[in-house]
């Protein structure tokens, strides 16, 4: 708990980052963007500076509530048909075909310009130092590098380089370093200070064309342009990005969603990410009393996952690029829908049915195909002094799919695993447009005034597990931390989003501390049970906020040990 300002990220390094950049003065803006380039050396496997963002931000002078949509578009060249003709089922995750244009720093650097206060240099500072000094490498990272260490050996000599030190994956607690990222950002910085000259907006926009249309962009293309990458269909390919489509680019201010659940409004990104299904699920599950089922009960957890899978149904049928596509958020936020939908949940009997409202049901069918990155990334909230809050959910750029670029000391992004190549579908690849994202952060209002921001990691898990620790608060009165902890469970019941886009029609996996009566339970009602390993589902982050008294309320969840809340 703190009076002043809170902070939480999935890495520790990072919210400490960002705790002095408030107790510096800086508003969570200024916080944010420093714990974002903070997890992207910290957190190389789950985010990297070439990624995407989508961005809530409460604003207290102005009383709003604003998104920032920093998901980057499909390179001209990308098509159906160019898939298609070189022989692809799915895009793949890997390799440079399925880049799309890094959204995330032109995002951050945004809504720097417009509502930060630091320069770009203070809030790099922080990583700078941790690149070129090194940080010591957490149990997480070790094994992502152990399961990847053949292929960096073998294929991607810049990404040996960095986190092979002497050839071999680093033990828990050695030191790393990145001294291409130093370099690259310290040029950023320093360039910023030269142009600042002209004023604040000078300084970041010349950092922005830096990354876009200058020296980065030309790397970024050169590299994707000249080195054959192969990928998981044992294909190799060059990229098909120009330096055309980086200069396009502009992240976008976005107005968010909203639905009230039982007198808080709840504020999501639109359906170019998966957020919508949160509310269209927080609709359905107002009509139960879920109090009375229980926590975790039987009763509860048939009814909830039953509301979770007409949510994800309307997610496959309906969402995609709003630009692209015509996504019919009136009909699938109002009440009355959720109402007639409600009436479809058996409370005795799980569904094995696709039900996409006013839509025709699927009969879903398992797959066969196994493996596959199953989607992660990271968080990180504030609440500042001034009362301002904001919830961002940063992805891609990982080091597991595509090879640091040279010189730069970060790899491109492979987001556009999560278009599908079905001509007419709301999601479906088109050059230029944006790919339907997992990535879903939360921030809760109440009669006017700011409440909570949420969020976790977690592919198509994100809205699932968050849902939960909402409920766990609101429905079933427990403080921030609790309603972390408590044990979780997902659907599977729809097309997985990444590569090989996974259908496991029926399934419920449940974290272990779930009892085994409510798992036989589940399973009489005809649910395919799945437990999974302990404190496995999601790393949730949450801050409540109360605006009378001022107190910070910050939880992280303990699960992976690497996520971190600190307020004073």
């Amino acid at each position: 708990m703190g009076t002043n300002g809170m902070v939480t990220s999935s890495h520790y390094l990072a919210t400490e980052i960002g705790h002095h950049a408030l107790k510096r003065g800086g508003n969570v803006v200024d916080a944010a963007v420093s714990m974002w380039f903070a997890m992207t050396l910290t957190k190389p496997d789950l985010v990297g500076a070439a990624g995407e963002v989508p961005i809530l931000l409460y604003l207290s002078d102005e009383e709003t509530v604003l998104a920032i949509n920093g998901s980057g578009p499909a390179p001209k060249a990308a098509s159906i048909a160019w898939f298609r003709e070189n022989g692809y089922e799915l895009i793949p995750e890997d390799g440079f075909t399925p880049a799309v244009v890094p959204g995330a720093f032109d995002a951050w650097l945004m809504a720097l310009d417009l509502y930060g206060t630091f320069s770009l240099a203070d809030c790099l500072k922080p990583s700078i130092d941790i690149a070129s000094d090194g940080y010591p490498i957490q149990p997480t990272m070790v094994r992502s590098i152990t399961a990847s260490q053949e292929r960096f050996a073998r294929e991607w000599p810049t990404t040996a380089a960095v986190y092979l030190p002497g050839g071999k994956p680093p033990v828990v607690g050695q030191v790393v370093k990145n001294p291409d990222w130093a370099r690259t950002f310290k040029e950023v910085a320093e360039l910023e200070r030269t142009e600042r000259r002209s004023g604040r907006t000078a300084g970041i926009t010349a950092c922005r064309d830096h990354f876009y249309r200058g020296p980065m962009a030309e790397k970024m293309v050169d590299f994707m342009g000249s080195y054959h990458c192969h990928d998981v269909y044992g294909k190799e390919n060059t990229g098909l990005m120009t330096l055309e489509d980086l200069e396009k680019y502009e992240a976008c201010i976005d107005k968010p969603i909203t639905s009230n659940y039982r007198g808080l409004d709840v504020y999501k990104c639109g359906p170019w990410t998966q957020g919508p299904a949160q509310l269209e699920l927080y609709n359905l599950l107002e009509g139960f009393d879920l109090r009375a089922m229980g926590h975790n009960s039987v009763d509860y957890l048939h009814t909830w996952t039953e509301a979770a899978k007409l949510a994800f149904a309307d997610r496959e049928h309906y969402y995609g690029d709003p630009d692209f596509a015509d996504v019919p958020l009136d009909m699938l936020l109002s009440k009355s829908y959720a109402d007639e939908r409600r009436e479809l949940i058996d409370p005795k009997e799980a569904s094995m049915l696709l039900r996409p409202g006013r839509a025709e049901p699927v009969e879903l069918v398992a797959t066969t195909i196994k493996g596959g990155f199953e989607g992660d990334t990271v968080h990180c909230e504030a609440v500042d002094p001034m009362g301002n809050m904001i919830s961002a959910t940063p992805s891609g750029g990982w080091i597991r799919t595509s090879p640091l670029v040279p010189g730069l000391g970060f790899p491109m992004g492979t987001r556009g695993q999560q278009f599908n190549l079905t001509e007419g579908h709301p999601n479906c690849l088109m050059p230029e447009k944006k790919p339907r994202i997992t990535l879903t952060p939360s921030l809760v209002m109440k009669d006017g005034e700011p409440y909570m921001v949420y969020g976790t990691p977690g592919g198509d898990g994100q809205d699932q597990w968050t849902s939960q620790f909402f409920l766990n608060y609101v429905d079933f009165d427990m403080d921030v931390q609790l309603a972390l902890d408590k044990p979780s469970i997902h659907t599977n019941h729809f097309t997985g989003s990444f590569w090989p886009k996974m259908v496991r029609p029926g399934e419920l996996r449940a974290e272990p501390s779930v009892p085994e009566d409510v798992l036989a339970g589940l399973s009489e009602r005809g649910h395919k049970v799945v437990v999974d390993r302990p404190w496995s589902h999601g790393r949730c982050l949450a801050i409540r906020y109360d605006p009378h008294t001022g107190v910070k309320y910050g939880g992280a969840s303990p699960r992976t040990g690497d996520g971190y809340a600190i307020g004073w």
